[in-house]
């Protein structure tokens, strides 16, 4: 008996999941692009062919993506966010067929500035810190939302990374995105959470051998699986709405330095983003002054 229809469908998405977890992808990357292509290839199957093969004809490629746009639209009412996620994974999907990119025109997406942490956010999840018993951790997390570096960045800093004194402090980066350099200034509350760590990590294990900055219990430097994991039980502890990651942190910092009035080019240079653009996002609207802008408009009557 002759291989079925669904066979085929089912043969070449398991060929695809097994290439893509060889791919130097993230995880969360990988399990939306494996959820949104099986549901791509869900709505091929249930769709009757009629410009050819869509896994093989380039013409029927386009006219295919196209239309599972539209349905994802119209029919699984996906927002624009979502609607270019599928795209994206269709697109690698058609990479790993060897077909290249579908002709397909990602959805506009509304300007907003990057998620960051409300005020009131922002005070739960410092005293949030601030009980925390892990001195360890309250570096970390003041680091993160004092200086604004990346979670990759802050993992890759060793000791000698860091210069303290009593009235200065500062970070280098060495090899930040695009492998730049940048040098970071501390606050007041940055360098006393992290000469507190100093003293501290000289009774670690690994504080010997190890030049990392920031060592796990076992003497290695933390991962940035570690620090995700710290900072979201941070703010569990904090009781915020959504999951907290560092980028989030990150974000929060850049934005809390532009909305106090500071430069952009000063601000570009602090977060180590190569094009001003990139930071004159953080000073677009958030949901939050759209919401505050339109309850404002209310008249008594």
């Amino acid at each position: 008996m002759g291989a079925t229809a669904e066979d085929r469908w089912a043969r070449i998405e398991a060929e695809y999941e097994g290439w893509l977890s060889r791919q130097p992808l993230s995880e969360n990357t990988k399990r939306a692009y494996r959820t949104r292509v099986s549901q791509y290839l869900e709505y091929l199957a249930a769709t009757p062919v009629e410009y050819g093969d869509p896994l093989e004809d380039l013409h029927a490629r386009d006219y295919a993506v196209r239309d599972y746009k539209s349905y994802s639209k119209a029919v699984r009412k996906a927002k624009p966010s979502s609607v270019n996620l599928s795209l994206a994974a269709i697109d690698n999907f058609y990479l790993f067929l060897g077909m290249g990119r579908p002709e397909v025109r990602r959805e506009e997406l509304a300007q907003s500035a990057p998620r960051s942490l409300s005020g009131e956010e922002q005070k739960r999840f410092l005293r949030a810190v601030e009980r925390s018993p892990e001195i360890r951790d309250r570096a970390i997390a003041l680091l993160l939302f004092y200086g604004g570096l990346r979670i990759g960045e802050l993992c890759g800093l060793d000791v000698e990374d860091v210069a303290l004194s009593a009235r200065k402090g500062r970070v280098v980066v060495r090899s930040g995105k695009g492998d730049s350099y940048r040098e970071v200034v501390l606050n007041s509350e940055a360098r006393e959470a992290l000469s507190g760590w100093f003293g501290e990590r000289k009774g670690w294990p690994g504080s010997e051998e190890k030049a990392a900055l920031f060592l796990s219990r076992r003497g290695s430097g933390l991962s940035t699986r570690a620090v995700d994991l710290i900072v979201r039980k941070l703010g569990e502890e904090a009781n915020l709405d959504r999951p907290l990651s560092a980028h989030a942190l990150r974000h929060t910092c850049v934005t809390n330095l532009v909305r106090t009035g500071a430069d952009l080019v000063l601000v570009a240079e602090i977060a180590g983003h190569k094009r001003l653009e990139t930071t004159r996002r953080y000073s677009l609207p958030s949901a939050a002054d759209r919401e505050v802008a339109m309850e404002g408009i209310r008249v008594e009557y």
